[in-house]
């Protein structure tokens, strides 16, 4: 595993998500209003919808097709949906975001 430079903080919006396509799958790299950053498999456990297209609120991110909410932090599904997407390490430094994949 190595570090990958995705791009700068300030580009992905607060209560936003930016998405990284890898040879593997597609990542959503996700900003919360207080600056933390994550990092989730695109794809909602439930019917597949793409997170990075959902609404962020607190650690949480709803997915836009069936509002299912997925946790930043564990990439599991709030109850009573169950369910859980792949989380990766990410990391900010110097005002840059890097993804570990």
């Amino acid at each position: 595993m190595s570090w990958t430079k995705v791009c700068p903080l300030t580009e992905i919006p607060k209560l936003g998500s930016r998405l990284v396509r890898t040879e593997k799958t597609d990542i959503g790299i996700f900003r919360t209003e207080d600056d933390r950053v994550f990092a989730l498999n695109n794809t909602c456990p439930h019917k597949g919808g793409p997170l990075s297209q959902g609404i962020v609120y607190g650690d949480k991110v709803a997915c836009p097709l069936h509002s299912w909410k997925i946790s930043l932090v564990d990439g599991k599904a709030e109850e009573p949906d169950v369910g859980q997407t792949a989380c990766y390490a990410v990391k900010v430094e110097d005002g840059m975001v890097y993804l570990e994949i």
